[in-house]
């Protein structure tokens, strides 16, 4: 599998499954063994493609309307690094506030490594909860 071909699989994950509200596609993109390392749950990792399906469907119900963008990525080796941009409106239930109506927009980066069956075996995710939240109003400026 190509840089380009893993940069595609990447991008359906971020754009189709997560911006689309399509957990189906997580199959397709994700090896069951499949390990997200998230600096903002208490686990500290997410495991499973199970999991993944539900974060989507979570996310969606907070921001109905969501979009991701993928706004750039580097592909080398069995790795995809993807800096990118989510917009919402805050609807549901968002890490205990409820919806405000805001629209909120926050950035990501994140380090995808693929596995010998060219599925994402393991994910890294930095983005920036601090100011998704201020734009709920959960936080002061």
């Amino acid at each position: 599998m190509s840089g380009e071909e893993r940069k595609a699989v990447v991008r359906r994950l971020m754009e189709e499954a997560f911006g689309e509200g399509k957990p189906e596609l997580v199959d397709e993109v994700l090896d069951s063994d499949f390990v997200r390392h998230d600096p903002y749950i208490e686990a500290g990792e997410v495991r499973g493609t199970q999991t993944v399906k539900e974060n989507i469907v979570w996310f969606r119900n907070a921001f109905p309307d969501l979009r991701c963008i993928v706004e750039e990525q580097v592909a080398e080796g069995e790795k995809v690094a993807s800096r990118w941009t989510v917009r919402g409106t805050h609807q549901g239930e968002f890490f205990g506030v409820a919806g405000t109506g805001n629209r909120v927009e926050f950035t990501g980066i994140q380090i995808d490594r693929f596995g010998e069956g060219g599925k994402i075996v393991e994910e890294r995710a930095e983005f920036d909860l601090l100011g998704a939240m201020r734009q709920v109003g959960a936080a002061l400026r």
